[in-house]
């Protein structure tokens, strides 16, 4: 997907407050082979290697708009590289991925796979939104499905394929996991009006759209924008991120 790294930072202090609650769940060993899966435009994987001493930090993106940005934080330690985060291959002692698995179907089969890539010992930490309940995703979805979005878009309609936390804490415990913890937490943004709303979801929920509408993405953003303003009609606005945090270790 044609990801616009300055859209994605419009928010960038709101986006990156859980990915510090995840790298609290870290347990931070020296020596380590990590993976940041989804890093973006790399500055959180170059805190991620920072709290991890003497290891070798690997981020991985499909998108080549972001490692172009991610490209200025490499270092002897740290290096990145693309690639599809749901055919990882190779073995990790940290398996790390913040607000990226979301984009990669079937959990029920990739959160196993990405497990069988850990080493003896390791660890799986990942943070996905759990926010496609909330009235912006009711609406662009159903925007997308009136015209003249749908004939452009020929139905398409995305779906997140987040589980819920039972779900997540039932496949890691399957999987023979040690030390699970999976928990949900709200994270309160306090945004201008429900404009702000709308460019938040432009740069990451509305992405798989723009892609497919090409020139109208704009009549679609204009269209949702009118539809938030009656759902959301205040200033400011209190929008309560929902996000999923879970941690597991494979034995030794």
């Amino acid at each position: 997907m044609p990801w616009d790294p300055t859209q994605y930072h419009r928010f960038q202090a709101e986006r990156s407050a859980p990915f510090f609650d995840l790298l609290a769940l870290v347990e931070r060993r020296p020596n380590l082979k990590a993976i940041d899966l989804g890093c973006g435009t790399g500055e959180l994987t170059r805190q991620l290697a920072d709290a991890l001493p003497n290891s070798a930090v690997t981020g991985l993106d499909s998108s080549a708009q972001m490692l172009e940005k991610a490209a200025a934080f490499a270092s002897p330690g740290m290096h990145f590289e693309q690639g599809d985060q749901s055919q990882l291959t190779g073995e990790w002692d940290l398996i790390f991925s913040n607000a990226a698995l979301q984009w990669s179907e079937n959990h029920p089969d990739l959160i196993p796979r990405l497990y069988r890539s850990l080493a003896p010992g390791g660890q799986i930490a990942v943070q996905v939104p759990s926010n496609h309940n909330h009235v912006s995703h009711q609406i662009y979805r159903e925007t997308a499905s009136a015209e003249p979005f749908q004939s452009i878009l020929k139905g398409f309609q995305r779906y997140a394929p987040v589980l819920s936390i039972d779900e997540y804490a039932s496949l890691l415990f399957e999987c023979g996991a040690e030390d699970i913890i999976v928990f949900e937490k709200i994270y309160p943004h306090i945004l201008e009006d429900s404009d702000a709303v709308v460019e938040w979801i432009s740069g990451t929920a509305l992405v798989p759209y723009f892609e497919r509408l090409g020139e109208q993405k704009e009549d679609l953003v204009k269209a949702i924008r009118e539809k938030m303003r009656d759902a959301l009609p205040g200033q400011p606005v209190f929008y309560p991120f929902r996000r999923i945090l879970f941690s597991a270790r494979k034995p030794n």
